[in-house]
């Protein structure tokens, strides 16, 4: 992230909500040199030290290649369950991060275990793209063509060629792109269909689609959004520019709600919303992405309105989303939370998004919600016993280890499974580190 000092109307904007944000109290006094300091030390200790040697030591399976299925709090595995390319897609793209930023060749040689299983057993050699999932016969299981799951593919692959120049996987990510834009773009409405089937056909209805009931979502949208931002960095294709321009304005007018400041989760064709349940996790994760890909794009018109957007969701996230203990909420609707719940991914991207709001607005108010929501991870998300993070926690902060299910039937809470990756809270760590050391030459 690379934010220049922010304009005056941005400060300015920034500091005439601060009222109802900080409850009447005193302003928090300005940030020091040591505590952005400290920030960076216990996110890089967290980073190395934690999460990214728990995946390193469990994630591989190296009797049978690839990854586990799953792994459940109480650390068995089980392998009898689908495998994921979401999985394999995040953690491609943790490891071909970390292996850039740290260059240690163990990072890199997760990196290549992860390239070589998302390319020999997700590919679909017949129809192009990826697999959902594959069985542990390495047979597709569900072969439809999820787009949150291509686009993660894009996102790994581009960040695997950013760490090694490897040209095979670029292309192998420009051609899921080319995929997605000539068989899931809505050439009427904007942006694009959730779910096809494996020939890549739009099915009767929001059928097949994993996100929800309906055609398009936030939570495909905001991942597209992403994915192509990492995609542009390497090929700055102008068809790519075009539809990275397309997805932020319509992502500014269509998919949040400019009177709440909350993303509208699902939508018809036309883009009329479908309910009014909010996901506060995805709020303030999409206020950085937001950011991110305006940056990236290099629009400057459209970078003002993505911080003007950003510091705003993080002021109505803080208001309406945040525990008092600092933990986000996991939904609601327009009369609070309705799920009071604190999953792990929420937690790592509150920590980000208020961050980044502070660095738009200079408000020292969001550097504390930031320095409150790590702290709440690391007093109460961080696995002590096994490692890296849980999954969930229930309102009074104590760790889910199981669920129940129909019939009376318990199942362990994930420590890995499809959607239970390394990429969100390793992503935090390395998005503060950076952060931070911005923040710190800055002052200099």
């Amino acid at each position: 992230m690379r934010l220049p000092n922010p304009p005056v109307w941005i400060l300015a904007l920034a500091m005439c909500g601060r009222a109802t944000h900080a409850l009447a109290e005193d302003p928090p006094p300005p940030v020091t040199a040591a505590q952005l300091s400290d920030l960076a030390a216990s996110a890089e200790k967290e980073l190395r030290g934690n999460i990214l040697p728990w995946w390193l030591a469990n994630a591989r399976d190296r009797e049978h290649g690839g990854f586990h299925a799953f792994i459940g709090e109480d650390m068995k595995v089980r392998d009898d369950m689908p495998h994921g390319a979401l999985l394999t897609s995040r953690i491609l793209w943790t490891f071909s991060a970390a292996y850039r930023l740290y260059r240690d060749p163990e990072y890199l040689e997760m990196a290549r275990w992860a390239y070589r299983d998302l390319i020999d057993r997700f590919v679909d050699k017949e129809d192009g793209g990826l697999f959902w999932t594959v069985g542990a016969d390495g047979k597709p299981a569900d072969a439809h063509k999820q787009i949150y799951g291509q686009v993660f593919g894009i996102y790994g692959l581009s960040e695997y060629y950013r760490a090694t120049g490897d040209t095979a996987a670029l292309q192998q990510a420009i051609a899921i792109y080319g995929l997605i834009e000539k068989n899931a773009h809505d050439a009427q409405h904007g942006g694009y269909f959730d779910a096809l089937n494996r020939e890549w056909k739009r099915e009767d209805g929001p059928k097949g689609n994993l996100l929800g009931d309906a055609p398009k979502s936030q939570n495909s949208h905001i991942h597209i959004l992403e994915g192509f931002t990492n995609l542009l960095r390497v090929w700055p294709d102008e068809g790519l520019r075009a539809r990275q321009r397309e997805l932020i304005e319509l992502t500014l007018t269509h998919i949040i709600d400019p009177r709440t400041h909350h993303l509208i989760l699902f939508m018809k064709d036309d883009w009329t919303p479908i309910g009014d349940k909010v996901s506060y996790g995805h709020d303030i994760e999409l206020s950085w992405l937001l950011v991110e890909a305006a940056d990236v794009l290099g629009d400057p018109a459209l970078e003002a309105r993505a911080r003007q957007e950003a510091v705003a969701i993080a002021k109505v996230t803080n208001a309406e989303g945040v525990d008092s203990d600092g933990g986000v909420y996991n939904e609601g609707d327009p009369k609070g939370p309705t799920n009071t719940h604190k999953e792990w991914w929420e937690q790592a991207e509150s920590a980000v998004g208020f961050l980044n709001a502070y660095q738009i607005s200079g408000d020292p108010a969001y550097f504390t919600d930031a320095l409150r929501s790590w702290r709440f991870i690391q007093e109460k998300f961080v696995d002590r016993q096994h490692g890296d993070w849980y999954d969930t926690l229930m309102r009074d902060d104590t760790p889910i280890v199981e669920f129940k299910g129909r019939g009376g039937r318990t199942f362990p809470a994930a420590k890995l499974s499809i959607w239970k990756c390394p990429y969100h809270n390793s992503r935090s760590c390395m998005e503060i580190i950076e952060r931070v050391h911005e923040l710190a030459g800055a002052a200099r």
